[in-house]
């Protein structure tokens, strides 16, 4: 793509984006979690989209351990979101998601009502195969602290909601909340169903408010080739900076990919 094109539609699809994101909390509450898909979520025109489908990926088998990074090489580059306590934010992905071809892997605790709320906007793009939808516990404890039944509870209780609003169980990954876990922790979540326990390589790190220009220096160092990168929606400084984030991914020519893109699923 020519870079006046590609600048006209990088602007095209965030304002487009961002124009959503004002508006999306009001309109998620009256959003019923499983009104017609094609109500909320026609996609944008081919031509305005910035991101498209990988090609040629050989998928790779999900493997038993830990993942930091993506396999294989080449330019691919996985953008993570976590939790979901803010609405706005959740909304906001889907949004930039839909009007950009950002694809996503979302590792969602049901406990929180923006996944509800969103699910018309996310449900189409999950069976379009753009986004990815996994499992981060149901209310987001430290594993550490779990008895064995409590755990296979919160993985459980997570699976249940997910297939009921999405009809996904989230397997095979799981991201243990914190990131903390041992090797108890790990070979029970393999038993549940989880064999590769999924971590992260590089950060937006806005699990607390952070400043957008903070947000952007760290996607400036995270947001590299191979990279598996973690953000969060949880707080709405990140609203800000959904335009630079996809600079940032297109003036690196990265392929952004879900989990479900580069592994056997």
């Amino acid at each position: 793509m020519e870079r006046r094109s590609l600048l006209t539609a990088l602007a095209a699809g965030v304002a487009a984006a961002l124009a959503g994101c004002s508006s999306a909390k009001r309109s998620a509450t009256t959003t019923a979690p499983h009104s017609s898909p094609n109500s909320t979520a026609t996609k944008a025109p081919a031509s305005t989209r910035v991101f498209h489908a990988p090609h040629g990926i050989v998928k790779a088998p999900v493997p038993r351990g830990t993942l930091y990074m993506l396999p294989g090489t080449g330019n691919n580059v996985a953008l993570t979101v976590d939790d979901g306590t803010d609405p706005r934010v959740v909304a906001g992905y889907a949004k930039l998601a839909k009007d950009t071809g950002l694809r996503l892997t979302f590792f969602c605790n049901g406990v929180n009502p923006s996944w509800t709320e969103s699910a018309s906007a996310l449900r189409p793009l999950l069976e379009e195969g753009q986004i990815f939808m996994a499992n981060h516990t149901w209310s987001h404890p430290s594993l550490l602290s779990l008895s064995s039944a409590e755990l296979t509870d919160q993985v459980r209780r997570n699976e249940t909601f997910l297939k009921n609003t999405y009809g996904v169980l989230g397997r095979p990954f799981l991201r243990p909340p914190f990131g903390y876990r041992n090797a108890r922790v790990d070979a029970q979540l393999a038993d549940l169903g989880y064999p590769a326990v999924t971590m992260w390589y590089g950060s937006l790190a806005d699990s607390t408010v952070l400043n957008p220009k903070r947000i952007v220096v760290h996607a400036e160092e995270s947001l590299k080739a191979g990279h598996l990168v973690i953000g969060h929606a949880n707080h709405d400084p990140v609203l800000k900076v959904y335009d630079q984030i996809v600079h940032i991914i297109t003036s690196r020519h990265l392929q952004p990919v879900h989990l479900g893109d580069v592994y056997q699923v």
